[in-house]
Parts: C-alpha cells; structure tokens; sequence
C-alpha cells in the first residue's frame, strides 16, 4: 500500500506540529534567518560581529554539530539567531529543544512538587539527550550551589557525549562559573561568536571615574579627632579598629550607621583601598546612583544589560553599599536592594553598608538581616559632623553593646 498525496501531507503537517510543540519554542516560531532585520547586518558598529556569526549559525542549522556559543549584551540579535536554527530543523524535521535558562531551574525545582506533571528525573532527562539543545539566557539565573551544580551536570554530559547545543549568554564568556567557563574554551567542540558591543565591566580592581574623593581616603588619614568627648573619641577608635580588622580579613557584614559627616563613607572607602593595595576584588556603589544605573539600563542607549549590571553587583566577592536608604522607596527600588542584600545574606558573601538611618527605621525585611548577630556586626558612629560640629539625634540600639 502506498499513502496518497493527501495523508502524506497530513502526515508531514502532524510531524510538523509535534516538533513545534516538542520544542518549546512558544512565541519564537516567528524568529527565522529571513526575518532578521536589515539593519542588524549592516550597523556600522557590530556589522562584521553579526555577520560573521549569522554564517555560523547558519552552516550550524544546516548541519547540526558541536556547539556554538553566542555571547553578548540584550538586544544584540542572540536568541533571534538560536530561534532561527531551531525553525530551520524543524521545518526539516528535526527535533530540538528550546529553554532559557531560569526557566529549566524553575522547572526543575517545580518538578519536586507532588503536583507535578513531568517528574524531575523524566523532565532533565529529556533536556539533557534533547537532540539539538539551546540554552538561552545563561548567566541570568540565580546562582546557587543547587543551580551550578544542575547546570554542571548539563554542561558536563552534553560535553562529554558530543550532542549538539546551542549556548546563548548574556554574559561575558571570561565572567561565568568557572567550570562552565572551562568547558566552553573548549575549541576543539566549541564555536564562540561575540555580537553587540562589549558590555562595560564594572571594575573590582579600582576606582570608577568620579571617586577621586573616596580613593583619597585611607586609614592612615582617617581623623580620629582628638578635640572630640573621651567617650566620641572611643567610639571612632573602635569604629576604625572594626573596619581594619574586616579588610584584614573581610567576613560577615559590616554595617555603619550614623550622622552625616560621621567618618562612616571614609572608612567604607579605607576597606576599598585597603583590598586594592593587596590585589584583592572589591566594588564601592553609592545606592541611590545604583538606582539610577539599573533605571538606565532599560534604555536602547544602554552599553550593559540590566541582567549584567545586577549580577555583578550582587555576586561581586566583596561588596560596599554607600547611603543606604537614601534611596527613592519606590516598590520596585526596595524589591530590588531587597534582592540584593538577600542574596548576599544566604550567601554569606562580604559586605560593607553605611546607612544613616538606625537599623529599625529601614524597610523590616531588610532589618531582620542587619539583625542577625552571627553574621552581622552593627556600628553607631557617635561622632558629630565633621564639618559643622552638629551632632545627629542618638538613636538607641541593641547594636551598642558591640562597640567596645
């Protein structure tokens, strides 16, 4: 018996449809080489980048092997060129794929849940032997000792048995965990292609433009004014002591609070200068322009993504916090310090915050965490302005028993 016309069509269209509902595409079906925009190719400034990696994933769709990793900011053409190679297999029937990767790491958490649908060995199986994989967005997930170790397993097992993937990250290949990282400078499997401008790294290794103040400030300038009470002249001591002994050796957090002039961004900075004198990391952020700088990256004229910008902050080895609470206390600003400090909070990761606002006048979800006494130490700066002698409302706190 041979199949008509008709249910060879029906056939093909059935087979058609499956693929597309197998490959998780969603929305991205209307993403293919023919509908890439004109202008893509011919910007002056990435023409060459883009071009060079259309071929590639062009010859890649054609013929599906190795690994091809696509790298660089959003908006650069990433996912439209991986979306592209997945329309191009299955319009030639073959399967693959498509996730990004927050949304494996939720599935696979949601996949414990007794309401599951697809159980959690049956669903990263499937993503594990996916014929042709791509990967869309790694570097923008949470990174958590449980997350690098699923996407280690991933990475690890697509290596190691040579299924073709497709990888497409937001963030810079040099900047990733380092075991992916390794894996992926594997040249003998693997194809990188750089799109869009570099993002602007922010730099752990010294001062950004516009803190020639702070890269002044030191401890051995730092004024411990003897003109001040015996009882003020103690606290700034100790307060200096506590700052010293967290560059020595930074553990835990470290959290200032007082009047403005107090000496408290002076010895946040000192910590700064500190760890750059010894060739160690460390990122000073003023909150409210942290603020600003994530506003920002939301527009067209943005050289870093938002993702990158975040990340960076939140996961850098030793972070400082400027004005805390200065900030607008717009919902969105306080989800996203709220963020921020969570993170660093369950990661138990250094960090220095100077306020001047007393621990309880701060949003209660981020108080908790300034009160807890195993990981944080709390400061009051007593000291007057330095500049105009006014002393700031004493404000009580538990947090005083731990000057001395």
């Amino acid at each position: 018996m041979v199949p008509c016309q008709c249910t060879q069509k029906e056939a093909a269209e059935g087979r058609q449809a499956h693929l597309q509902r197998y490959s998780n595409l969603g929305s991205l079906t209307r993403l293919t080489f023919a509908s890439i925009p004109k202008g893509k190719s011919e910007s002056s400034a990435t023409q060459e980048q883009f071009k060079r990696a259309c071929e590639a994933a062009k010859a890649f769709a054609a013929d599906p092997k190795g690994w091809l990793v696509l790298v660089g900011p959003s908006g650069s053409g990433k996912t439209h060129l991986a979306a592209a190679i997945a329309n191009h297999c299955i319009e030639n029937g073959q399967p693959v794929f498509y996730i990004t990767t927050p949304d494996l790491l939720d599935h696979l958490r949601s996949s414990f849940g007794p309401n599951s649908e697809v159980p959690y060995d049956e669903f990263f199986e499937q993503v594990r032997n996916a014929p042709l994989l791509i990967l869309d967005d790694l570097g923008a997930q949470s990174s958590t000792p449980w997350a690098k170790e699923k996407l280690d397993q991933l990475v690890n097992h697509r290596l190691n048995n040579q299924l073709p993937t497709v990888i497409v990250s937001i963030v810079p290949i040099e900047e990733l965990e380092e075991r992916i990282r390794t894996r992926l400078l594997n040249s003998s499997l693997c194809q990188i292609y750089e799109l869009g401008e570099k993002a602007v790294a922010l730099s752990t290794s010294g001062w950004a433009p516009g803190f020639e103040r702070q890269k002044k400030m030191t401890f051995e300038n730092f004024d411990k004014r003897p003109n001040l009470s015996l009882d003020q002249r103690d606290n700034l001591r100790a307060a200096c002591d506590n700052a010293i002994a967290f560059a020595e050796s930074p553990k835990g957090w470290l959290v200032f609070w007082g009047g403005n002039g107090c000496g408290k961004t002076h010895l946040a900075a000192a910590i700064v200068n500190y760890r750059f004198k010894m060739k160690k990391p460390a990122l000073f952020i003023v909150v409210p322009d942290f603020l600003d700088h994530l506003r920002s990256t939301f527009t067209p004229e943005s050289k870093i993504s938002y993702d990158h910008l975040f990340e960076a902050v939140k996961s850098t080895p030793l972070l400082v916090l400027d004005d805390f609470g200065r900030q607008t206390t717009t919902p969105w600003a306080q989800e996203k310090l709220y963020q921020v400090i969570n993170y660093r909070y369950n990661a138990e990761l250094p960090t220095v915050i100077t306020s001047n606002y007393a621990p309880e006048e701060l949003d209660s979800a981020i108080c908790s965490r300034f009160r807890d006494s195993m990981i944080v130490m709390l400061f009051n700066i007593t000291a007057p302005n330095y500049y105009s002698g006014e002393t700031s409302p004493k404000r009580t706190s538990r947090s005083d028993r731990r000057e001395a």
